[in-house]
């Protein structure tokens, strides 16, 4: 377990050994989430978003906003995703499953 104080100014000092287990060097960022049970999640941003680019295949179709929003309430409402042959049904697949 590491150990930081907190300084008058509000600042700490993350420990050598979390630093270099966590990849951080001079001038990273490091964000706070809240954790919804209670505390926070530390997550040391060490990349930019740019260093993802060719890491996922490239979607060889345009998703519309009405297909957005139907994963979306689906994801809401706790329902799975549709496979391959409810991609065929369409939003018709929604509308069985909501009715059973």
């Amino acid at each position: 377990m590491a150990l930081a104080k907190v300084t008058s100014k509000g600042q700490i000092t993350i420990p050598a050994e979390v630093r270099a287990e966590l990849g951080l060097k001079a001038g990273d960022s490091v964000m706070f989430y809240r954790n919804p049970v209670g505390g926070y999640w530390v997550l040391a941003r060490t990349k930019s978003i740019r260093d993802l680019k060719g890491q996922f295949p490239k979607v060889n179709r345009v998703v519309s906003l009405e297909e957005m929003d139907e994963a979306i309430a689906r994801g809401a409402a706790g329902l799975p995703e549709p496979d391959e042959r409810d991609a065929a049904v369409g939003a018709g697949k929604m509308a069985e499953v909501d009715a059973a």
